[in-house]
Formats: C-alpha cells, sequence, structure tokens
C-alpha cells in the first residue's frame, strides 16, 4: 500500500514538506492575514517593515516569515539565535548593505531572537533604521522584557496565538490532500484519532505534524487508516526523537538545567544521555552548565563556575565521545552541589533599580583620585589602614537613604560563611 517514498530518510520532514508558501495556503491566524490587515495592506503596495512575531512554538512564525519574502519577491536570510554569533550577523547586515545600495531589500528571520544578547540585538539597529534590512524576529517571550527597546521601536509587534481546533483540523485535511508521500498513499485518519491528535498538540502544528509523521511511520500493517492507538502510540514514544532545532531540544536542555538545579543527579544523567544520543553540540551542552554554575549555585560553591568552564575548554579539546565522560562528571557535580541563586538575583535587583531610578552620582569620596591632594579624595578611608581592614563607610550614592540589600546570601554551602561575615561587617544592613 505504501509507497517506497515513505520510508525515503532524506526527504524533508512533514513540517517542511507541508509549510504553506503563500498567504492563500497560511491557515490560522486570521487576525494578522485578513484582507484588510496591515500585512496583507503592505504586500499589496510592496512596502515591507521590520516585525516581530511574538507567539508560543508551532504557531506559524517561520512560515509567516517566509511567506513574506516569498510574496514581497526579495532575498531571505535566516538565522537561529541559539546557534549565531555577532560574527553571522555582520555578514549578513554586510550583505543587506550591499543589496540596498543597488537599489534591492532582503529579509533577515531571526528565530528565538529573545536569545540574542544586548549587543548582538544592538548591532542590528542601525541597518534596520536605514532599512537596508527588514528584520523578521520570531519570539516565544514576550519581547517588551527580552528585546531591547530601542530594536522594539524600530518594529511593529504582531502577536500569534495558539491555533484553534477547528485550525489544526484544516491543518490535517491540507496535509493528507496535498503532502508528496501521504496523498500518494492516501493516509487516512478516523475521528477519534484526529480528535486526540488535535488535544495533545497544544496548539502546536508543528508538534502535532511531528506525531502524525511518526504515527504514519510506526505502523506495521499496510492499511493506510491511522487509529487512536496509533496516535498514542507515536506520542509514548516521541521522546527517543531528538530534533535539534525543534522544541523538544529546548524542552530536554530545560528538563536536562532544571534537573541539576534541583539536585537530582540521576535524572540529569539521563537527560544528558538523551541529548548525546540525539546528537547534541557537546560545546552547547558544556556552556549552559557555566550559566548554571553562576546562576544557581554562585558563591554556594564558587569553584562550580572554574570547574564548568574547565570542563568546557576539556570538551573543546578532546571532542566525542569521549567528551561525554567529562559532560558526565560536570553534571553529577554540579547536581550535587549546594545552590543559591543570590548573586543572580543581586544583579537583576541592582539592574532593575538602575533602569527604573537611573545611575546615581558617585559620592566625592569614591571618586577616581587625580593627585594626593586631590579635595575629593580626602573623605576616603583606605581599609587597610583599619583592623581586620575593613572601616565601615557609604559606597553607595548620596541619594540613598536607606542601603538596599541587593546580595542575599542563603544557607548552603561557602554561603553560610559569607553570611556569616557580612553579619560582622555590616550589622544594620545584614542583621
Amino acid at each position: 500500500m505504501f509507497s517506497n517514498d515513505s520510508i525515503n530518510e532524506n526527504l524533508l520532514p512533514l513540517a517542511e514538506r507541508v509549510r504553506p508558501q503563500s498567504l492563500n495556503d497560511f491557515i490560522g491566524q486570521d487576525h494578522l492575514v485578513h484582507k484588510k490587515s496591515l500585512l496583507v495592506k503592505s504586500i499589496s503596495i510592496n512596502k515591507p517593515f521590520s516585525i516581530i512575531l511574538w507567539g508560543p512554538p508551532g504557531s506559524g512564525k517561520t512560515s509567516l516569515a517566509r511567506i513574506l519574502s516569498n510574496e514581497f519577491n526579495i532575498d531571505f536570510f535566516e538565522l537561529s539565535a541559539t546557534s549565531s554569533g555577532l560574527k553571522q550577523v555582520r555578514e549578513i547586515l554586510d550583505q543587506g548593505k550591499q543589496l540596498f545600495s543597488s537599489g534591492k531589500r532582503c529579509i533577515l528571520f531571526i528565530d528565538e531572537i529573545h536569545r540574542f544578547n544586548k549587543s548582538q540585538q544592538d548591532a542590528l539597529l542601525s541597518s534596520v533604521e536605514e532599512g537596508s534590512i527588514i528584520l523578521i524576529g520570531a519570539t516565544t517571550e514576550n519581547p517588551a522584557y527580552e528585546v531591547i527597546s530601542p530594536l522594539l521601536s524600530r518594529c511593529r509587534l504582531l502577536k500569534l496565538n495558539p491555533l484553534k481546533k477547528s485550525d489544526l483540523d484544516a491543518v490535517i485535511n491540507h496535509t493528507l490532500n496535498t503532502d508528496v508521500i501521504y496523498s500518494k498513499d492516501k493516509i487516512l485518519i478516523d475521528r477519534d484519532a484526529r480528535i486526540f491528535l488535535i488535544d495533545s498538540s497544544g496548539g502546536d502544528i508543528r508538534k502535532m505534524l511531528n506525531t502524525l509523521e511518526l504515527s504514519i511511520s510506526l505502523k506495521s500493517d499496510k492499511n493506510p487508516q491511522l487509529d487512536l492507538e496509533h496516535i498514542r502510540e507515536a506520542l509514548q514514544q516521541k521522546y527517543v526523537i531528538y530534533d535539534k532545532l525543534g522544541d523538544y531540544h529546548y524542552d530536554v536542555i530545560s528538563a536536562f538545567i532544571k534537573s541539576i538545579r534541583g539536585s537530582d543527579p540521576d535524572a540529569a544523567i539521563y537527560w544528558l544521555a538523551v541529548m548525546i544520543n540525539g546528537g547534541e553540540k557537546p560545546e552547547f551542552i558544556a556552556r549552559r552548565l557555566i550559566i548554571l554554575a553562576s546562576e544557581d549555585i554562585g558563591n554556594a560553591e564558587p569553584y562550580a563556575l572554574q570547574l564548568a568552564t574547565s570542563a568546557l575548554e576539556a570538551v573543546n579539546k578532546i571532542g566525542m565521545p569521549e567528551s561525554r565522560i567529562i559532560l558526565a562528571q560536570i553534571t553529577i557535580y554540579l547536581s550535587t552541589t549546594p545552590k543559591s541563586n543570590a548573586s543572580y538575583s543581586a544583579i537583576e535587583h541592582a539592574l532593575k533599580e538602575v533602569k527604573e531610578n537611573g545611575a546615581g552620582s558617585v559620592p566625592l569620596h569614591l571618586r577616581n583620585r587625580v593627585s594626593n591632594i586631590d579635595p575629593n579624595s580626602i573623605n576616603y578611608k583606605y581599609v587597610h589602614s583599619y583592623q581586620n581592614n575593613f572601616v565601615d563607610q557609604n559606597y553607595f550614592p548620596d541619594s540613598f537613604k536607606k542601603k538596599p540589600k541587593f546580595y542575599k546570601p542563603n544557607n548552603q554551602g561557602r554561603e553560610i560563611s559569607i553570611k556569616t561575615r557580612l553579619v560582622q561587617l555590616w550589622k544594620n544592613r545584614y542583621k
């Protein structure tokens, strides 16, 4: 019953095979693509503009970006913020300027743009402002918190919603009727299976299509009809699929980090094994462990950051498959180490203070001394001239009536002794 093409491993995944190429084929997000919408009007007058697409996974952000490129008939560049650095961004920006100087435009699509740091986002500003590139950023996180204000102000924010059940049903029909394989094999899906497939997708087209594809590949008979059990089996076995560019990739790394944060070495090792078996880059795992060492352990065990950094260096030098041992060692170490997010919380609270109230003036006694008789330094007390190398003096701007306590050490690991020392030194603040 099934054609030979149905088992051709060189074919694109189903979600890519049936990705819409025009607005006419785009299903869902009616509030963005109706006849009188901003997008449709901009296409009709050939006036593209920079956009931030904000919506949950599988809501059509990537498809919409590619469709706009097709509709405007301009060059399309695509980057993933998880795997691209500042160098790749600048290379595309340079290409965009060359095209612009010759009277052409291009779209730069950045998936997961919220994962770009400030310097990477800053690099986009001038090109977006002068119009040499049309930026389309896609994010699952609130852009107000994850995209820098200057960049956000230069883009239109378009919010995508999880797809409705009727939309997902239409996607299934379109897939079975148009896919190069399934239309040939006359694949059918019964009502109960269809309802369960839609309900289990959570409004995520990609998740639904991946499940559909897996359920078909797992069928052992030649009957073209899928039933409820086929869908259930696919959902149960989906954990073995590791798409380094898909949602499961982010779900697994999230489970991995949270297992370490939760001090469960067994669960952490399990998710590490899933990533290694799936072909995840060991450098990516090691870099995430460095972040965790500061964010979730911090000064409860200061050596964690040093060891995590050393692990990345070792992984880069050794390579796979031996790097799996290094990653396992550092994973277990970080999992079993006392935890503290006090350093992370401290900088977040301090940044919030500066953002909301601005930077205060540096007190005269703390300013840079330009000469031995500089009056600005008269009141500064040199700590090494005092017992225990400490003297109680003000280090905050004079405008602070009450000294804030950004750093709040907890009662884990080495932070116990840190807390004890701070209580002794700054009795009024850490009492």
